[in-house]
């Protein structure tokens, strides 16, 4: 399986735990949890989502051969497994220290925009990205 392949993988099967914990959250979860603890679980299910969606981008980019698309791509899969995975761990145990978690989740979201920003920033050369129109 080729990496564009794996990105498309892991961002349908993120987006499906997303939808299913999203569905989760609102029909079991909203009567059996405290309601800060409810949002971080929300929080948790919609970034999830966002970052799925980045991965199918991820993986049209690298097919381009845009050169930081594969680390944006792994970025989002460790931010999303850290920042989302700690909120849902935190609001369904109230084990407020998997919180300390979170942010490095959020820095690693963050480092996978900021290399597509790279990546797509004025001036730099075709053969070092790729063209959207390739």
């Amino acid at each position: 399986m080729n990496l564009p392949q794996r990105f498309v993988l892991l961002g349908s099967l993120s987006a499906f735990i997303s939808v299913a914990a999203g569905a989760f959250g609102a029909h079991y979860l909203k009567a059996r949890l405290p309601t800060e603890h409810l949002a971080a679980f929300e929080t948790g299910a919609r970034y999830q989502m966002y970052h799925a969606i980045a991965l199918f981008v991820c993986a049209s980019l690298t097919e381009r051969g845009w050169s930081l698309a594969p680390r944006a791509g792994w970025l989002f899969v460790a931010g999303t497994v850290l920042f989302s995975g700690s909120l849902y761990i935190l609001a369904l145990t109230g084990i407020t220290s998997f919180g300390v978690i979170t942010p490095f989740g959020g820095l690693a979201l963050l480092a996978g925009w900021l290399s597509l920003v790279i990546c797509a920033w004025p001036g730099r050369s075709t053969e070092e990205h790729g063209t959207i129109d390739d």
